[in-house]
């Protein structure tokens, strides 16, 4: 896999930033690092399936897939910023669903069109919603609906 799955074009690009660090890592390596010291990294770059991987692994360490916000930066600064993971149709429709992963990908997006204030805005929302405890959903140890945490989000606007 070393020889096979290598960014040939990061080496490139590295080659043309040495002031900028560039470390190359095995991915089961790279697996034990985040777990145990996460903050080595500053950015991971990688083919899809290990980034499939990698996303997994960390949205675990911060408490699972309602917390973790997507985004994917292209070529001329085309962003798509989305769930981790698709869909959740076991509870769909439900209200139980914990809308954190949702709204930080708009932070992101807003981050993104240089919209910082609005983005600070509605980050310090949501963190401040699941600080203070009364709102929190089920995946937070709360029995909050969707519906309930999400207002209280607008509510700390």
């Amino acid at each position: 896999m070393q020889k096979t799955d290598g960014l040939l074009c990061c080496r490139e690009v590295a080659e043309k930033y040495p002031e900028i660090t560039y470390e190359e890592v095995v991915m089961d390596n790279c697996c034990m690092m985040l777990v145990k010291n996460p903050v080595l990294f500053d950015v991971l770059v990688m083919p899809n399936l290990y980034g499939d991987i990698i996303s997994d692994l960390c949205a675990g360490l911060i408490g699972g897939f309602g917390l973790t916000p997507s985004c994917n930066i292209g070529e001329g600064g085309i962003a798509l910023a989305e769930a981790v993971h698709g869909s959740a149709p076991d509870i769909a429709g439900k209200n139980i669903a914990n809308p954190t992963a949702l709204l930080l990908n708009s932070v992101s997006m807003l981050r993104h069109l240089n919209l910082h204030d609005k983005a600070d805005r509605i980050q310090e929302a949501i963190l401040d919603t699941i600080a203070e405890g009364k709102y929190r959903t089920a995946d937070l140890g709360g029995t909050s609906t969707t519906t309930d945490f999400t207002k209280a989000i607008c509510d700390h606007l």
